[in-house]
């Protein structure tokens, strides 16, 4: 299994996460296609090499079109911030998986409530004065997906290191840390830092509370990368970055090169649901993050026929997919039991095509590849620019593989 973990040594905010996300690999050019999947054409990423404390780290550098290469790092593109719910409905429109869209509307969620609770107000309308609208748009789908772009099934975070002094924003003068800040930590383990700033922001907050599977220590792992990524302000002797750690896991590694995949499997029986309805249930278990989801049919007590609605989900995203299943179907109840997968050891490379480029899944047994499969959602998108078939596309990704 693929694993990260996230060592915040000096705070986290979201163009952190994303400097060491590219500092890890993740290509600046997959970031910018998701930006344009946003529909945000007028936005330009890049990054640079940045020292902090003699460490070099990676800085990610948010332009508008029409804006020269002056230094402006995450500008306010909308003045007077933008709501929560102006955010999710770009998120929704977006050409993404399905799963970056669940966990990305998550985290704007999470934004958005711990706001109102601060200021009193609904979610769908608060406004992101301080966290800039679009800047956050790009910090959180941005981070999303490049997780998934960099293969990262199990992200662990250290705890997170809070400072503590004042901060200025719309309302006034605040106290660090944030209030929405100390909000979107409920749960989450924090550690005091001897730090006058702010070295947690709210956006940092809320992709750690909903991405991290666990929290602590580092996990066992083979590392295979680091990623550094620098944030705006200066904490000296301290530098202001966090690291990222990208491995092989080894606590699941199973013999014959196998590995063990640990997963929650939720179940529930329905008889009065249309298939408008229970198409549309799958569709949202899967946008909140599920790993899967089907329907079998099944016969009940007195020969009644039904469906068995079912879905697997990380033990973390576990109790989010269940509600989702309460809500959006007629029953009063779901089973759900702890399994083991057994897995292949899964990796993601980018191919080039006569139709553009493809990602393809790979799966390893040991060293040997014994599956390709290319990302339907990319081979779909080729096709519909290219105006050829589905199945051509499919076929080119897997010969470019081959290659």
């Amino acid at each position: 299994m693929r694993v990260a973990y996230l060592d915040t040594c000096a705070g986290l905010s979201g163009d952190m996460f994303l400097g060491a996300l590219l500092d890890a690999g993740l290509p600046v050019e997959a970031l910018q296609r998701t930006i344009e999947a946003l529909g945000l054409h007028d936005l330009h990423v890049s990054s640079e090499k940045v020292m902090k404390v003699g460490i070099a780290a990676t800085k990610l550098i948010v332009h508008a079109h029409g804006q020269g290469d002056d230094g402006h790092r995450h500008e306010h593109a909308h003045p007077h911030g933008r709501s929560a719910a102006e955010l999710a409905a770009l998120v929704e429109a977006a050409r993404l998986e399905d799963a970056v869209k669940g966990r990305s509307l998550a985290i704007i969620n999470r934004l958005a409530e711990a706001e109102a609770k601060i200021h009193d107000s609904a979610p769908a309308e608060v406004h992101f004065h301080e966290l800039g609208g679009l800047d956050t748009l790009v910090d959180v789908v941005g981070t999303v997906a490049g997780l998934r772009e960099l293969g990262i099934e199990r992200l662990h975070c250290s705890p997170l290191p809070l400072g503590h002094g004042a901060i200025d924003c719309a309302h006034g003068r605040m106290p660090l840390p944030a209030p929405a800040t100390l909000e979107l930590l409920r749960g989450v383990p924090t550690v005091p830092l001897d730090i006058e700033g702010e070295t947690v922001t709210p956006t940092g907050a809320a992709l750690a509370a909903e991405l991290a599977d666990e929290f602590g220590p580092p996990p066992p792992l083979v590392l295979e990368r680091i990623g550094y990524g620098a944030g705006t302000a200066d904490f000296d002797p301290l530098p202001n970055l966090v690291r990222l750690w990208i491995g092989e896991g080894t606590a699941e590694a199973g013999a014959g090169g196998l590995v063990t995949d640990r997963v929650v499997q939720l179940e529930t029986n329905v008889d009065d649901m249309t298939p408008e309805l229970l198409a549309a249930a799958l569709q949202a278990i899967m946008e909140a993050g599920a790993l899967d989801a089907w329907v079998t049919p099944v016969t009940m007590k007195k020969g009644r026929p039904a469906l068995k609605l079912s879905a697997l989900a990380e033990p973390a995203q576990a109790d989010d997919i269940a509600r989702v299943i309460l809500t959006e179907t007629t029953t009063f109840g779901v089973r759900m039991v702890a399994a083991e997968r057994r897995c292949l050891r899964r990796a993601q490379v980018e191919v080039t095509t006569p139709y553009g480029p493809v990602r393809v899944k790979v799966g390893s047994l040991g060293d040997q590849v014994v599956t390709a499969s290319p990302e339907y959602e990319d081979c779909r998108e080729a096709a519909e620019r290219s105006g050829v078939s589905l199945k051509e596309v499919y076929a080119a990704a897997q010969a470019a593989f081959r290659a």
